[in-house]
């Protein structure tokens, strides 16, 4: 079990343990030195996805406006298409 852990983990759990904890300081030591808390980075990672779920849905919105666009073209046209050549069978 042990030996499928450090697998998993990449090495054992104690040590794993350590060297998270040193980049962490470290990576934090620097953050620190350019300014950024970690409040900053989750807000700025919040607005990222916000900003990406709303250029999503307007994406939405445009592509639908196309196809309502395009239908009131298309289908009056297959309409008439259809019942020329229902009525050209039928004669």
């Amino acid at each position: 079990m042990n030996d499928r852990l450090n697998r998993i983990l990449g090495d054992s759990p104690v040590r794993l343990l350590v060297r998270l904890l040193v980049l962490s300081f470290a990576v934090g030591v620097v953050l620190t030195a350019l300014g950024l808390e970690p409040y900053d980075i989750v807000n700025s990672a919040i607005r990222f996805g916000q900003r990406i779920w709303n250029m999503g849905f307007a994406t939405l919105d445009r592509a639908g406006h196309y196809l309502l666009l395009g239908a009131v073209v298309v289908l009056p046209v297959w309409l008439v298409l259809r019942l020329l050549k229902i009525g050209g069978r039928a004669g």
